[in-house]
């Protein structure tokens, strides 16, 4: 086989993981509405939920079916308890909109203006806003138990799923301790770059890569050599992840992050990029930087200004240069760990795929 057509072959793979996972959840959710919601209360969640879970790239469950395979042979049910950590995924957006008052995900409305629309269009009474706001959490609350439910009914017996459970439930506690984290980490108090990448790890990095491997890895039960070869690897794709992540939220097209380009900073992230901005800025820069720091909003002229400054800087390269050493470090983990062919092949594609650059 060729090089082309083993890549070919890899992706279309890949493609079909992600056709079964999203019909699994949007099944599974749909079946979960029809249950438990009546009256008027069915009338957005009857469609706005399982169109939710439906629209992501699937990449949580994605690592961690890769990770299954690193050990056992291709499973239903295994796929359909990697398909849980898209609800629990679908858990934390619901809940970080809120948190961050963020108006679209996914190019779509956010959840919680989904729900403070109909709650306007139907003249109920009380501010719509603060409706949509708790109808978002609650909805998030959902997820998170649909989640562990579409796990324990997967189909993997009990011993199987005995060995997953301490890292699914490390893989929680994690993302709440980093979320909390990254509300404290304010970018007008510009913590440090240590602190930063704290959190990524805890929040984004961890949960996105690392614990999903090793979450699938687990349950398979892999041997420990690889499954510190698979948290190697995971630890350092999942924060080159959230670089790009993070350059994405200052330069990205919306058309591909469905957000409003500069969202991350009117939202006053203390992403990567701006620390590593702070970090790198001279005093002309710096005196800039605090000035727009201390605006109250930050408008389309302030989020271009904002971009000059963190190109000008040089932050924008060097977390683009950060990134790439991660990957390039992550792959030669992959060479030494003498993993079967397709999840070798799997995870270099999704190394790649989930840190494309932001050109």
């Amino acid at each position: 086989m060729t090089v082309t057509s083993a890549a070919d072959a890899t992706t279309a793979w890949l493609a079909h993981l992600r056709r079964k996972c999203a019909d699994d959840v949007r099944e599974f959710v749909g079946d979960r509405v029809r249950e438990h919601f009546t009256g008027r209360a069915a009338t957005p969640a009857a469609t706005a939920l399982p169109e939710f879970v439906a629209g992501g790239k699937f990449l949580r469950p994605l690592f961690a079916y890769t990770g299954w395979c690193c050990g056992a042979p291709d499973d239903e049910a295994a796929l359909r308890a990697a398909s849980a950590l898209e609800l629990l995924h679908c858990f934390a957006l619901a809940q970080d909109d809120v948190m961050d008052g963020s108006e679209r995900r996914r190019g779509r409305p956010a959840l919680h203006v989904t729900f403070a629309r109909w709650h306007a269009e139907t003249g109920l009474g009380g501010s719509a806003a603060r409706f949509g706001e708790s109808a978002a959490i609650l909805a998030g609350d959902l997820f998170l138990v649909w989640s562990e439910q579409l796990l324990r009914g997967s189909g993997l017996p009990a011993g199987t799923l005995a060995r997953g459970w301490p890292v699914y439930d490390h893989l929680r506690s994690e993302l709440a301790v980093g979320q909390l984290g990254d509300l404290v980490n304010d970018a007008r108090a510009l913590p440090a770059w240590g602190d930063v990448l704290d959190v990524v790890r805890r929040k984004s990095g961890n949960y996105t890569v690392r614990r999903p491997l090793e979450f699938g890895a687990a349950l398979a039960g892999c041997d420990e050599r690889v499954r510190a070869a698979l948290g190697t690897y995971g630890g350092l794709v999942g924060e080159a992840f959230q670089f790009r992540d993070d350059l994405l939220g200052v330069f990205g097209d919306p058309a591909v992050t469905g957000k409003p380009v500069g969202d991350d900073l009117r939202e006053r992230k203390a992403s990567t990029v701006v620390v590593l901005a702070a970090e790198l800025a001279g005093p002309r820069q710096r005196a800039e930087l605090a000035d727009l720091l201390a605006l109250d909003v930050v408008d389309a002229a302030a989020v271009e200004r904002w971009q000059r400054l963190i190109t000008a800087t040089g932050a924008r390269d060097q977390l683009e240069k950060f990134a790439d050493e991660r990957v390039r470090h992550a792959l030669e983990a992959l060479d030494l760990a003498g993993l079967p062919q397709r999840p070798a092949d799997a995870l270099t594609t999704l190394a790649l795929r989930c840190t494309e650059r932001v050109r």
